[in-house]
């Protein structure tokens, strides 16, 4: 199957369980296929864990859930090793990290020191333990939620860890033709029973769309309007911090990965510019001033594409 089959599959599937979130799904998608990391935004109830459960029984991979806490430790996540009497040694205890589909609930929920764990998990796709590196199993996608609305007791994630994720989603409350589809589905019994009725992916599957991603083309105009948003967000008056190499980098790689998602061997200006605000906006830091007048990272994303011309 082309990718555009297996993200056209990947949606329909994750739709007959979980209703709306259309961005995040689609999002996580892209993720998948580039081994990057989603960030999700959302109030608790909309369906986050549903998800996450959806997409591991999609990949026929394992699913942990981690709930941050603010006494939550770095072993919590990683693991530790233990004495064991019986054998008079040391053996190491694999933390919940090793999962393919990882989900951190309330990821802002944890001091910096335990966030930090994650760093090597998500970059390198491994965990030193005990001066051992462990590879991590493939895929592997961390999905972290943080709530946008309490903000007491929580940590701001450092900009080197939210750098790591590729995309940003918001997931907002769901329209009143949605709400009605997600009471009726639940009155019909518990969507979650439906995860187990889903099929698998076959094996290679995604990496037969990693090899398909990586043939797309991207003419120079098409590179260097990657370059010029990045370069733009640094120059912005809104901002104390733009976009990282890091983040042309992955807006790049996603634009290359939709492009493959809608069928094409090339990228056009418009794959770029519609992921540029989920890639960009949590990478973003706002001037005290930009929020004072109400502004977001999505609307200053919205100000710097306006200012630039797109290649034709």
């Amino acid at each position: 199957m082309s990718t555009k089959d297996v993200a056209a599959r990947y949606a329909g599937e994750i739709h007959r369980v979980v209703i709306g979130q259309d961005e995040a799904v689609h999002l996580s998608f892209i993720a998948l296929v580039l081994r990057g990391h989603l960030l999700i935004e959302g109030v608790p109830g909309t369906a986050k864990t549903l998800l996450a459960r959806t997409i591991a029984r999609l990949v026929g991979g394992t699913f942990k859930r981690i709930q941050f806490t603010p006494d939550l430790m770095p072993s919590d996540i990683v693991g530790t090793s233990i004495y064991e009497i019986s054998t008079s040694s040391f053996r190491i205890r694999t933390g919940p990290i090793f999962a393919n589909i990882v989900l951190a609930d309330e990821v802002n929920r944890a001091p910096a020191k335990t966030q930090s764990a994650l760093l090597e998990a998500m970059e390198e796709r491994q965990v030193t333990l005990e001066g051992d590196s462990l590879g991590l199993p493939d895929p592997f996608l961390v999905l972290a939620t943080q709530n946008p609305v309490e903000y007491e007791g929580t940590y701001p994630l450092p900009e080197a860890e939210l750098d790591r994720f590729i995309f940003k989603a918001v997931v907002r409350y769901p329209g009143t033709e949605e709400e009605r589809a997600i009471l009726r589905a639940h009155d019909h019994g518990q969507p979650s029973a439906n995860i187990a009725t889903l099929e698998p992916f076959d094996r290679g599957t995604l990496d037969a769309c990693r090899t398909e991603v990586d043939a797309v083309k991207v003419e120079d105009s098409v590179l260097d309007y990657v370059g010029r948003i990045a370069a733009e967000s640094r120059r912005s008056p809104d901002l104390i911090l733009g976009a990282s190499p890091r983040a042309a980098v992955h807006l790049l790689r996603a634009a290359k990965a939709e492009a493959a998602t809608a069928g094409r061997d090339f990228v056009t200006p418009d794959d770029v510019k519609s992921l540029a605000t989920p890639t960009l906006r949590h990478r973003l830091v706002l001037k005290a001033e930009a929020e004072i007048d109400g502004l977001d990272a999505d609307a200053v994303c919205r100000r710097v594409l306006a200012r630039l011309d797109v290649p034709r």
